[in-house]
């Protein structure tokens, strides 16, 4: 069966170049894993599979597997597809109070990961923020500590493997009265040195810098263009890193939305190594059982939209089309059974349009032969 490889070898083989790594959460795997398998393969990408805590945690989370049924299907699939440069990445894998109650059990959780085979890790502990503090490593300090802390835990479970490390500086999509608030290049720098000075060296850092996770809507509840992104601020804080002599580089959360000639033309490649792309793949997945599974479908929008009225309603969420868009992850969980016995047909239209989609994302990333290099890379360690 095919294993992936450290996300590390990814990272420091195609740092600098001109090029940026899709990683793909495909949360819902039926279908959509294999096309972008058979694209990476095509184009001789690199590629990164990953999902997130709130989505595959000991118990199914909201996609309904665990750690190691998550890697076993997508080890399977890369061996049936032939595809071998690869990372099986843990994303967000997020720290919200820092107690220790909360430090024990994401131990608990990353040590299932580890056992299940995963190569790469993101820590995040953004949320975890000083407002009182009178310097920036003061107001970083519990995030500072927390990554820290959980980051010499996978040193230490990993016994002497090399993986992968992103860690995240900044709360991806939070708001102030003045708008987005965007990471600082000083900050980047603070967190950065920190968690060298400890001994922690991440491969790659997430920042806040005009994303958002999911899909965007405007006030009239249509789904809109991500266009928010920042990629001058992006650079302003690659710029910082690389003149601390901090070898580390961006990682682009938040682009599903975002327009492909964008990516392509706008993004900074070089500075971003690594570009998340999650909710497009299940956006992708619903546009097409629409078609040929309509009592699915249907099934899943009455559901989301009855289960989430209370909640969309606290939150302002007006529109049925919002209300499906913000919340319909949650039902793969519910429909789990159905979702993952569709027929054959459907299955493969879905294969075919992940292929055609994830053919236009590594060419937007740039990525076309990056396998390559990752390879001469591996003959080289």
């Amino acid at each position: 069966m095919s294993r992936p490889i450290p996300g590390d070898y990814i990272f420091n083989a195609l740092r600098d170049r001109q090029c940026i790594v899709m990683a793909c959460n495909t949360r819902i795997i039926k279908g959509v894993t294999r096309g972008i398998f058979r694209a990476a393969k095509k184009l001789d990408s690199a590629v990164i599979i990953e999902i997130a805590r709130s989505e595959c945690d000991q118990n199914g989370g909201y996609i309904g597997l665990t750690p190691v049924m998550f890697a076993e299907m997508i080890k399977k699939i890369a061996d049936e597809v032939g595809h071998d440069i690869w990372a099986l990445h843990a994303d967000h894998i997020g720290i919200k109070k820092g107690d220790a109650e909360d430090i024990a059990q994401t131990k608990q959780f990353i040590k299932a990961q580890i056992d299940a085979g995963f190569t790469s890790f993101a820590i995040d502990a953004s949320h975890l923020f000083n407002f009182n503090g009178s310097t920036v490593y003061e107001e970083l300090e519990p995030n500072i500590n927390a990554t820290i802390e959980i980051g010499k835990f996978i040193l230490e479970n990993m016994k002497g493997r090399d993986f992968g490390l992103e860690v995240e500086v900044g709360e991806i999509g939070r708001k102030n009265e003045k708008g987005m608030v965007l990471t600082t290049p000083e900050e980047a720098v603070v967190f950065i040195s920190s968690l060298n000075k400890a001994g922690l060296f991440p491969q790659v850092l997430a920042i806040a810098n005009g994303s958002e996770h999911g899909n965007v809507y405007d006030e009239c509840g249509k789904q809109i263009k991500k266009l928010s992104i920042n990629s001058e601020r992006t650079k302003e804080i690659s710029r910082a890193l690389r003149n601390n002599n901090l070898n580390v580089r961006i990682a682009q959360h938040g682009i599903s939305g975002t327009p492909r000639e964008m990516i392509y033309a706008q993004f900074p490649h070089g500075d971003i190594v690594k570009g998340n792309v999650a909710t497009f793949w299940q956006n992708m997945f619903h546009e097409i059982i629409k078609v040929h599974c309509p009592e699915l479908f249907t099934e899943i929008v009455d559901w989301t939209i009855i289960s989430y009225k209370e909640a969309a309603k606290k939150a302002g969420i007006k529109t049925e089309e919002e209300i499906f868009g913000k919340y319909g992850k949650f039902a793969t969980k519910q429909f789990f059974n159905r979702i993952y016995s569709i027929d054959e047909e459907a299955e493969q239209a879905v294969e075919a349009m992940a292929y055609a989609e994830a053919l236009t994302f590594f060419k937007a990333f740039r990525s076309k032969g990056t396998a390559e290099i990752v390879r001469r890379y591996l003959s080289s360690k």
